[in-house]
């Protein structure tokens, strides 16, 4: 029998057995835990003020699973990021994903081919920058990244952080559960290897973390069995209550705060391993969600905040970015795409494909739209709203991610036209600049079986889906 935990105030849990989590919409989950935070900040205050904020109504689960968008297809907002504008590169593998759903588990490297995984990584970087090896991909992205935050010319300098912000969502310290939603081991570790290998970055200058979570063996063993001592150095930095077993704990840097542009939210801190950061790369897993409709890189930043009298924990912001807000309301997804320290100093998203979960608590599942097979896919892109819309448009094809319903698509026509956003924020979670701006393109394919975005058909503006 396995256990999910919430986070109470003060640093006690509440625990919900896996099988009956998996029944419960995951809004009956959270409230559970948000009860224990009423001393501070009472859970139906922030119900009551997610309502005032924005048009909220409570979850159905006889709604429909989002199918249709709320804009014609091929019709995109916004301005693409990124060396190629608006490109997304995707990496498909199906020879990479052996797993035959009862032996072992899908980690294990009898049923993932390391090879063929890196191989894919190293695709994606090189289809994205246009690059004809892997060195000048690198090179490609760290340039463009400080011309776009006018920090000079040149690559990645020693001395310069990078923090790799992971999805572990479902990870807790103990063994992985059998067929669990995890980030793939061996997609970190590519990822990885390339940094320190081709990129030449020190591993003294890496962190890997998710500061609500942990960091299971799987990934930390695989990285650690690597006796070169720049894998030796990497960082791992995990929720405070999980922290040991070669594992810092993630500390709040009360000096970066997010101060969200929506009502009615308090403000919350960021972890000194991003704050500190030169560069973020962004590792998010992309499947259905209970309460978000769908999750991808915007919601990977949920796991990066701390509150005052909770911890790091996203709890007080769920409501707020639920898939029942209707489109044209405020989100704090997108005060966290913008925020200087977060999507602000994102040097490279990339979404892990490869064993999808049906949804954010639940095992992985063969997609029906793949050929009852493994999606044995990775995305990279500059574009943090582009990659999110196109993980979207696979998630939305999927007959099976039946979760993905109300209005998973409001952030992302938030975020590309955060300048003049359609519920009227002004989205400034520093202060200390200008309002955002457009924070990337979005639009829809044309359809599921051709896969077109508007720079595929001949536009000059818009997504660019290309093949790694």
């Amino acid at each position: 029998m396995h256990w999910i935990e919430n986070t109470r105030a003060g640093g006690g849990t509440v625990s919900i057995n896996t099988f009956e989590a998996h029944r419960m919409t995951r809004r009956t989950i959270l409230h559970a835990g948000m009860a224990a935070v009423s001393a501070a900040w009472p859970a139906s205050a922030f119900q009551q003020a997610a309502r005032r904020t924005g048009a909220f109504r409570d979850g159905d689960p006889n709604d429909p699973p989002f199918k249709t968008p709320a804009e014609p297809v091929n019709s995109p907002m916004g301005d693409g990021k990124g060396i190629h504008p608006g490109r997304v590169a995707w990496a498909y593998q199906p020879k990479a994903t052996a797993w035959d759903g009862k032996t072992g588990n899908w980690w294990d490297d009898a049923n993932t081919d390391g090879n063929l995984v890196a191989e894919m990584v190293a695709g994606s970087l090189r289809s994205l920058t246009g690059d004809r090896t892997g060195p000048e991909a690198w090179r490609s992205l760290f340039a463009s990244f400080k011309q776009a935050q006018k920090l000079g010319g040149g690559g990645y300098r020693p001395g310069e952080k990078i923090a790799i912000k992971l999805n572990n969502n479902q990870d807790r310290p103990g063994a992985w559960r059998f067929g669990s939603g995890m980030p793939s081991p061996h997609v970190v570790y590519s990822l990885v290897h390339q940094l320190i290998t081709v990129a030449g970055v020190r591993g003294q200058d890496i962190v890997l973390y998710d500061a609500s979570r942990y960091n299971g063996d799987p990934i930390y063993d695989r990285i650690r069995a690597n006796p070169d001592p720049e894998f030796q150095a990497i960082r791992f930095e995990v929720s405070q209550r999980m922290a040991g077993n070669g594992r810092a704990e993630a500390v709040a840097d009360k000096g970066n705060a997010v101060l969200f542009s929506g009502k009615d939210i308090p403000t919350c801190y960021l972890p000194q391993c991003a704050t500190g950061a030169t560069y973020m790369i962004n590792v998010a897993l992309s499947r259905a969600h209970t309460l978000m409709g769908a999750s991808h890189t915007a919601k990977n930043w949920f796991g990066s905040v701390y509150f005052d009298g909770l911890g790091f924990s996203p709890q007080l912001l769920h409501d707020f970015a639920s898939r029942d807000r209707a489109m044209g309301t405020y989100t704090p997804l997108v005060d966290l795409v913008a925020h200087k320290h977060l999507g602000g100093k994102t040097l490279l998203h990339m979404v892990d494909f490869l064993y999808v979960a049906e949804s954010q608590n639940a095992k992985v599942i063969r997609y029906k739209s793949f050929d009852d097979r493994w999606c044995s896919s990775l995305f990279a892109s500059q574009d943090p709203v582009a990659i999110d819309s196109v993980a979207l448009d696979f998630i939305r094809n999927e007959p099976t991610a039946d979760e993905c319903r109300g209005y998973p698509e409001n952030y992302l026509h938030e975020a590309a036209l955060a300048g003049k956003a359609p519920s009227g924020t002004v989205y400034n979670p520093t202060r200390e600049r200008e309002p955002a701006a457009s924070l990337g393109v979005h639009e829809h394919w044309n359809n599921p079986r051709d896969k077109q975005y508007s720079r595929n058909l001949g536009k000059n503006k818009g997504i660019e889906l290309i093949k790694a």
